[in-house]
Order: structure tokens, then C-alpha cells, then sequence
């Protein structure tokens, strides 16, 4: 058996309402697996399924080569060495940071209990709180304190469900990203629940993305960008111009051209997704598109265009440029498409 974690076809329901889905993964020491997807698609019953919340109907849940759960067993949570972080962090108001960080070791002596705390503050940058109180602790400070924490005790596995959600988008950055820092140095495997696709592309090793209580598609992160398996995971990852069309001799015509359609029967209604940064521009008198308006993002700028095309109706689309290349409004351009962050699929029945 592997170290780590595996879910092995796991099935749950509520009041016989299926929720996951015959859910496999493994997450393995030292990496970071991230479930992604909108809210009510399953993530969080897979998460408490692995921390031994949930007893799952099917499947089963292995943990370091041991069946934690299916087959008539089930392991209680303060049984498996799980680590949890949580979006509330759920600090014992009533103990300092230092009383906190040394609560979940109670195998060791009392100056060895100190002692390891005051290691895992000083790995988060807290060891100059370990007298703070929680209730005098930023939301950052409060975040890492709860980190230090849930690893104390060398688990085997770390759960995150949504751990940096309270706090602002400035102070979310640096805080995931000395989160991934700890978690890497400790090698502990890690599963963790976002919405956030950007979260979890800069934080994950693997992403599942999940829809409807199943796993779409599991890849790492470029993957997942750049091959997409259908329109549902292409969209999840950033903004995407859609355009429809007819698949005739292998090819869907549209407002930009004809696009390749493998694997698609002919009079198939497809649709082609393209993302804005894949929309280059160049200024032609007599180009098919029309800038309406270019807003500056920053390192970005988002260009909105009217494209017209001869027996075609008109349409509306975005193109994302480097910061200070925008064109200017009314220009007239004309548009060249990477055909590598363009996707053709099937529209379904």
C-alpha cells in the first residue's frame, strides 16, 4: 500500500440525495491536492469523508496503507493523525497562542509540549505571539497560529477547507503563499477545497476538478489550462469567448474563421471556446473588428471588440493584451487567433 491518502470510489448521499460520485485520488507525502469546482458540487462531503466526519455509503478510504473507512470500518477523526484548517481557523478564545499551538499534544511532556510549539510559531513567524491572546491577533496572525497548530503534531495528512476565504485579497497572497512554504517543508501530504481556481492553480500540485459530485478532469494545473476536457473546465479557469457554430467537412465556421473539429460528426453544433490572451491585434483599415473600449488591469489590458463578419451576425468578444499595446477605442483591427488556447467541443443535446 502507498503512503498518503486514497479515496477508492467513494459514493455519498444525504437523505438519498447523491452528493459525490464514485470519486477516486490519491494524494501522496509532500503534495498538495486541491478539489476545485462551484458551490454544492461535492468537495467538502469528499473532504469530510477523508477526515472521517462523513462515513461514506461506497467506496473506501485508505490512509498510510490502512482502511480507515469502507468494508464495516470506520476510523474516527482523532484517530487518523489528520491535521484541519479551517476558514474560521477555530482558535480556543480562552488560550493564548502558545496554550493553542500545544492543546493536540498531550503525549508529550510538558517542555516537550513547549518546546514544539514554540518550533512550529517561530515556522509560521508567530514565536514573538506566544503570550498574544486570539481576540488581539489580525485574521493573518490568527490564520497562521491555526496552522502551526494543526501541524504540532506531525500529521500524516492536512486538510484545508477553504482556509484563506476571510481575508482580504492582499493579505490572502502572502498568506497562502507561506502556507504552501510550510506545508512543502513539512512533506505532508495535503487536500484542500477552494472555489478559487486562480487559488488553486497557485497552491496545488494536482487539481480535481469537480462538477455535480464527480471528478471532470484531474490534472496539474497547466494541464488543466491548456487541455481542458470539455467547455465546463475550459470556462472554470478564466474568462473564455464563446462562439457557435456547424461542424461541415471537419471544421466549425465562425466569426474568426473555421476552427479544426476532430473526433466531430459532420452537422454537429459545437461550440468554439477561446481565451482572450489568445486574440492578438493588429490595426488594418479594413479589419473585421472594431475596438469599443480598452481598460488597463494593471500588468493586462482587456480589449472589448465588435467583430463583423459577411453573413454573420455580429459579435461581441475580449481580447487581453500586454499592459500599454492596447489599441485605441473605434480603431479598426484585425484579429489572429493561437489556435493553442482555442477549444472546439460537442454542444450538448
Amino acid at each position: 500500500m502507498t503512503d498518503g491518502l486514497v479515496l477508492d470510489s467513494i459514493g455519498h448521499d444525504y437523505d438519498g440525495v447523491p452528493v459525490v460520485k464514485d470519486v477516486s485520488l490519491q494524494v501522496r507525502p509532500g503534495e498538495l491536492v486541491c478539489l476545485l469546482g462551484p458551490s454544492g458540487c461535492g468537495k467538502t462531503t469528499t473532504l469530510r469523508v477523508a477526515a472521517g466526519l462523513e462515513a461514506p455509503r461506497l467506496g473506501r478510504v485508505i490512509l498510510n496503507g490502512q482502511l480507515v473507512s469502507g468494508g464495516g470500518v470506520h476510523l474516527p477523526p482523532e484517530l487518523r493523525h489528520v491535521g484541519f484548517l479551517f476558514q474560521d481557523y477555530a482558535l480556543f478564545p480562552h488560550l493564548d497562542v502558545l496554550g493553542n499551538v500545544t492543546f493536540g499534544l498531550r503525549s508529550l511532556s510538558d517542555a516537550e509540549r513547549e518546546a514544539r510549539a514554540r518550533q512550529m510559531l517561530a515556522q509560521v513567524g508567530m514565536e514573538d505571539y506566544a503570550r498574544a491572546w486570539p481576540h488581539q491577533l489580525s485574521g493573518g496572525q490568527q490564520q497562521r497560529v491555526a496552522l502551526a497548530r494543526a501541524l504540532a503534531p506531525s500529521p500524516s495528512l492536512m486538510l484545508l477547507d477553504e482556509p484563506f476565504s476571510g481575508l482580504d485579497k492582499r493579505l490572502r497572497d502572502q498568506v497562502r503563499d507561506e502556507t504552501l512554504h510550510v506545508l512543502k517543508s513539512t512533506r505532508v501530504a495535503t487536500l484542500m477545497v477552494t472555489h478559487d481556481p486562480e487559488e488553486a492553480m497557485f497552491m496545488a500540485d494536482r487539481i480535481a476538478v469537480m462538477r455535480g459530485g464527480e471528478i471532470v478532469q484531474m490534472a496539474a494545473p497547466e494541464e488543466l489550462y491548456n487541455q481542458p476536457r470539455n467547455a465546463f473546465v475550459a470556462s472554470f479557469f478564466g474568462e473564455v469567448n464563446l462562439l457557435e457554430g456547424v461542424v461541415r467537412q471537419g471544421n466549425v465556421a465562425t466569426a474568426l474563421g473555421n476552427f479544426p473539429a476532430p473526433g466531430l460528426g459532420e452537422g454537429t453544433r459545437a461550440e468554439v471556446l477561446i481565451r482572450p490572451e489568445g486574440l492578438s491585434l493588429s490595426p488594418a483599415p479594413e479589419g473585421e473588428a472594431v475596438v469599443l473600449t480598452a481598460r488597463p488591469l494593471g500588468r493586462s489590458s482587456l480589449v472589448h471588440l465588435r467583430v463583423e463578419r459577411a453573413g454573420m451576425a455580429p459579435c461581441h468578444l475580449h481580447s487581453r493584451l500586454r499592459s500599454g499595446t492596447a489599441p485605441a477605442e473605434e480603431q479598426r483591427v484585425t484579429i489572429a487567433v493561437d489556435a493553442t488556447k482555442a477549444f472546439v467541443y460537442p454542444i450538448p443535446e
